[in-house]
């Protein structure tokens, strides 16, 4: 009876143990932790300018000013993303008045962020734009820009130029790049004294052909009283037609005599 109790008990203590120590062993169970969201691809934009197109002359501007340190922390460090619109090298070769050459570094700095919004608009964003107004850019203040859509063509007003978005060099969030085919002079600077545009150069008027000098002699001669086709003078037809005359009565009074 004893040792069936003691039997019965140690089995008892030995299952409690095994369960205990199966508890004890088991792995815990770690809920699944989930995958951070991939950072957007860094835009080097001097590179990005310097492969895109002919922008060279706008890419010196931007380092000489130090606005590209501006423009790249507005396109990787914030939400709201950046458009900007680039004039080729020819645009700032045909552009002789006014001349950025006058201007203090101070102003060439501002047209430069004049070239700029803080946002990224996407093509089709601008039609929007051409309802809403004015738009501030980079530059602030009185620095605006309007902007028209005329059927798919954006058309760009700065107050002294007129321009218009010609391609898409990037437009990916957060980063759009338009060439646009002139400077975008700012009134803030150059003031509402805007010249008006050179009118076009009228038609000269075709004069009809002058006459020919052989045309005009020979016709001179054929009409003038005074000249005879032998080239000799009517002078000399009327002193020798007056000779005969007064010789006829001189021959008669002798044949009378």
């Amino acid at each position: 009876m004893e040792f069936s109790m003691i039997f019965i008990l140690s089995n008892t203590l030995l299952l409690l143990s095994s369960s205990a120590f199966g508890k004890t062993a088991s792995p815990p169970t770690l809920s699944p932790t989930p995958a951070p969201a991939p950072a957007p691809d860094f835009v080097n934009l001097t590179e990005l300018l310097t492969v895109a197109g002919p922008f060279h002359t706008f890419l010196n501007y931007l380092e000489s000013t130090k606005v590209i340190e501006t423009f790249q922390n507005q396109a990787n460090n914030t939400e709201e993303g950046i458009t900007i619109l680039v004039p080729k090298d020819s645009a700032f070769s045909s552009l002789k008045k006014p001349s950025l050459s006058k201007l203090t570094d101070e102003q060439i700095k501002q047209v430069i962020l004049f070239h700029a919004l803080p946002h990224f608009y996407s093509l089709a964003d601008f039609k929007n734009l051409s309802e809403t107004g004015s738009i501030p850019t980079f530059a602030g203040g009185d620095y605006t820009l309007n902007f028209t859509d005329d059927s798919g063509s954006v058309h760009i007003s700065s107050g002294w130029s007129i321009t218009k978005v010609t391609s898409a060099v990037h437009s990916t969030d957060p980063v759009a790049i338009y060439q646009v085919d002139k400077v975008l002079l700012p009134e803030a600077i150059f003031g509402t004294d805007i010249p008006p545009a050179p009118a076009p150069a009228p038609t000269p008027d075709i004069a009809p052909a002058a006459d020919s000098p052989t045309e005009q002699s020979a016709e001179s001669k054929s009409s003038s009283p005074s000249s005879t086709p032998d080239g000799s003078s009517s002078y000399k037809f009327t002193t020798f037609g007056v000779l005969p005359n007064l010789a006829l009565p001189t021959v008669a009074v002798m044949l009378l005599f």
